[in-house]
């Protein structure tokens, strides 16, 4: 029994070392530092979602190479033995024998439909419509895979650069401490400053920390999206510079562009047209189908006293024929398939007249982002630059002993303010056009 559990442990360690072992192998291929292009590219190859859709895509291809073997004739073969024991009258003797005797026979079958009224070649075409409509649905997943890491990454841009703005704040914050301090001890300022310099040091590093554990969940998020291991530590890398203002196309052009480019749009269109073919297909239902079929086939049976090879020679015989079944009456089946196909076909317009609406909006909506992202991040770079100098010189009067505690507080909280409002419309207007370019065709980089 104690030799069990030993073994039992050295398997269970054993095992997990190799998990350990494969997940560091898996760990050392990913890169150190991603740029926002490696993120899309192996989020494309990695997702469970496209990865799904590459598989319905390789299901619909086999689909098609199906339609299109139903076209050739088949070919089955048989073979069967038979052992038969049974008594018959014996005139001599008086009474029964019993007689055993072996049988076989052989043969070979082919069949293929000539005409079914254009059913099988209407089902080639739709089977090539479903195909390409698959592909174009692992695109259109790519495509939102691709906006989400873009803006996960920025947001992780957004908090690194949040981060090193704060720490500034706090060390600055530090130093006007110590500096109050000194002036405390020397009876420069009342000890009701000097708490407030000590309270702002606390908020400051409050809000330092928080942004910190944003930075970290944001990171986490992508992580998700990247369906990354848990232990791994992703670092993101950051661009040389982050353009948030461009020349912006005008709606009606990004529009035309979306509506005839995206994927969405193209797989909508063919199973519209796919809905038609199969209304040519449920109306074939109606029409008579020409098959055609051929046999080879031969037997023996030892009752006979012909050997067995001439028995199979003398017993060969082939057959063609034609079989024409013309439908007369099958309880509404044909005519309910064709209604149905027609019902189809008004559902795939809806459906393609919804997807170029609902794609419409996300452009409009996009164009409308990138208007308000631009003009916020306007006015924040005017708001800045106004506060950035009241902040200068409050830092300075106070030095100085020219301004109060709580007047000071209040410039470095509208600095503050103003700075993170300016590092958040940066970031949005970033965000909104690179999403209103991606739209429009234009690949998403930094």
């Amino acid at each position: 029994m104690r030799s069990f559990m030993i073994n039992t442990l050295m398997v269970i360690l054993i095992a997990q070392c190799a998990r350990v072992s494969a997940q560091t192998i898996e760990q050392n291929q990913l890169p150190t530092v991603w740029s926002l292009e490696q993120c899309i590219v192996y989020a494309k190859q990695q997702n469970i979602q496209i990865n799904t859709l590459r598989l319905t895509t390789k299901a619909t291809e086999q689909d098609l190479l199906l339609s299109k073997a139903a076209k050739l004739p088949n070919l089955t073969g048989s073979a069967s033995q038979t052992f038969t024991n049974a008594k018959n009258a014996d005139l001599v003797v008086g009474g029964f024998q019993t007689q055993a005797s072996f049988a076989g026979n052989y043969a070979l079958n082919s069949s293929m439909v000539l005409y079914n009224g254009g059913y099988l070649n209407n089902d080639i075409k739709q089977k090539e419509l479903f195909t390409k409509s698959a592909q174009f649905n692992a695109e259109a997943a790519e495509n939102d895979i691709t906006i989400q890491i873009t803006q996960s990454y920025l947001t992780i841009l957004l908090a690194k650069e949040n981060n090193v703005y704060l720490n500034e704040i706090l060390e600055t914050s530090k130093a006007q401490l110590k500096l109050g301090e000194l002036k405390y001890n020397a009876g420069s300022i009342a000890k009701k400053d000097f708490v407030f310099l000590k309270a702002q040091v606390a908020t400051d590093n409050y809000n330092l920390i928080a942004s910190q554990n944003n930075e970290r969940q944001n990171t986490l998020t992508l992580k998700q999206l990247l369906q990354l291991p848990s232990g791994y530590n992703l670092n993101i890398q950051k661009p040389e510079t982050l353009e948030a203002a461009f020349p912006v196309i005008n709606l009606e052009e990004a529009q035309k562009i979306a509506l005839e480019q995206r994927p969405e749009i193209k797989s909508s269109q063919l199973e519209k047209e796919a809905a038609d073919l199969e209304l040519q297909k449920s109306k074939a239902s109606f029409l008579p189908t020409l098959s055609a079929s051929g046999t080879l086939a031969s037997g023996y049976s030892d009752n006979q006293k012909t050997p067995y090879p001439a028995q199979v020679d003398n017993n060969f015989y082939q057959r063609l024929g034609l079989s024409l079944t013309i439908p007369v009456f099958n309880n509404r089946v044909a005519k309910t398939g064709v209604e149905k196909s027609k019902i189809a076909i008004d559902q795939s317009k809806l459906d393609l007249t919804n997807t170029e609406t609902v794609l419409s909006q996300k452009v409009e909506q996009a164009y409308i982002n990138v208007m308000n992202a631009q003009s916020q991040f306007t006015a924040a770079q005017e708001q800045l630059d106004a506060n950035t100098e009241n902040y200068r010189i409050a830092n300075e009067q106070l030095r100085l002993g020219g301004i109060s505690t709580v007047d000071y507080l209040l410039e470095k909280n509208l600095y503050i303010q103003a700075f993170q409002n300016f590092i958040q419309s940066k970031y949005n207007a970033v965000v909104s056009l690179k999403i209103y370019d991606f739209y429009k065709g234009d690949p998403i980089k930094l």
